[in-house]
């Protein structure tokens, strides 16, 4: 039975994912039902609060700037009345959780900022869960984040060190580890995973789960994402995840992460309901429901809830495995904005497929 390590190696990592499938199975289910209802699975909507124009090379994602994709840059982020409405309506349909996603390289102080709080605040105040992935942040930021009300903050380490140097080039793996150092500074519970199907080795697939498990503490929520290839940018033509790969990758961070809430995210368009009902068996307590996952199409609202309905599942309530946070007013924060515009390294590497692209968009 496994018991929480922060020690894990690859080749242990490795050993559990290459398990036959009926013992991998059997085991990442035993852990499960003992740190977790196995009947319950928690329902999470993805909004984009800002779309596009972002100025990270990931290989993977529409919202790049240097990329030909058929994505539509918002220049205006959206208001905080359509952000409310939006999450009533998410919430009526079941979701316990709302996580707000920005296509910037990191955040920086000013009257955008400031409308991510009050968003958190107003969403907060609904009684459900937010979280945000808005890219680096300081400790300051962080602090008035968790003042605000955030639930969550999510930041993918994406892959392992050795590849991320294959998918991204504007940024540092340390930056990310930096900017979950941050966050763990303050109440504000950490997300964190990454995607397979990006040609990475399972080598590079046990490493990430290594990089996420040796965290003290690990992650409270952990997205498993399958790559969904978009048109125009650099992994366009890669081929679709096996559904066998996502079953093993989730059973595996079941077992090296047990406690964590390991969220079957992107890419489940891919997959039947008895392929995500396998996905559930073998430790996923959470996925994304909506219309789309930021820009990438996700299964409908009703669909899941006749798929959740025909497995017994019962819908997690927000806060159920942590405690609402209190939201402080703008008027009464103890962390005033430090004007903060802060230069984040920029590794010196380029990336051959990357730069292809970009010929392309220029």
């Amino acid at each position: 039975m496994s018991e929480t390590r922060h020690n894990w190696t690859k080749e242990e990592v490795m050993e559990i994912y290459n398990r036959p499938l009926m013992d991998l199975l059997y085991e990442a289910a035993t852990v499960h039902r003992k740190y977790h209802d196995p009947n319950t699975v928690q329902v999470s909507t993805l909004l984009s609060i800002k779309t596009g124009g972002c100025s990270e090379d990931c290989a993977y994602c529409s919202q790049s700037a240097r990329y030909d994709t058929s994505v539509k840059v918002e220049h205006d982020m959206m208001t905080v009345p359509h952000v409310k409405a939006q999450a009533l309506r998410a919430k009526a349909s079941g979701a316990s959780r709302v996580c707000m996603g920005a296509a910037w390289r990191n955040v920086k102080d000013g009257p955008e900022f400031e409308d991510v709080l009050e968003m958190v605040r107003t969403i907060n105040k609904l009684d459900m869960e937010v979280c945000c992935t808005l890219g680096m942040i300081t400790e300051n930021q962080a602090q008035r984040l968790a003042e605000a009300g955030l639930y969550a903050y999510n930041h993918n380490l994406d892959t392992s060190e050795d590849y991320y140097k294959e998918i991204i080039s504007t940024r540092s793996y340390e930056d990310r580890l930096k900017t979950i150092e941050n966050v763990r500074k303050t109440s504000i519970t950490v997300c964190s995973g990454g995607i397979i199907g990006m040609g990475e080795s399972l080598e590079d697939r046990a490493s990430m789960l290594v990089a996420l498990s040796t965290l003290n503490p690990q992650p409270e929520s952990v997205p498993i994402n399958a790559l969904v290839p978009i048109e125009g940018t650099p992994l366009e033509e890669l081929p679709p995840v096996e559904v066998w790969d996502l079953v093993r990758m989730i059973a595996t961070a079941r077992i090296v992460m047990p406690e964590t809430q390991v969220r079957l995210s992107a890419g489940r368009t891919q997959m039947s309901p008895e392929g995500q009902a396998m996905c559930f068996f073998a430790g996923a307590n959470s996925i994304f429901a909506g219309d789309k996952l930021l820009t990438t199409p996700n299964p409908d609202i009703n669909a899941d809830m006749q798929m959740l309905k025909a497995l017994g599942m019962r819908l997690q309530k927000p806060f159920e495995t942590h405690p609402h946070p209190t939201t402080v007013e703008a008027c009464d924060s103890q962390f005033p904005s430090l004007g903060e515009k802060p230069k984040w390294s920029r590794p010196t590497h380029t990336i051959e497929r990357n730069q292809e692209k970009y010929k392309i968009k220029k």
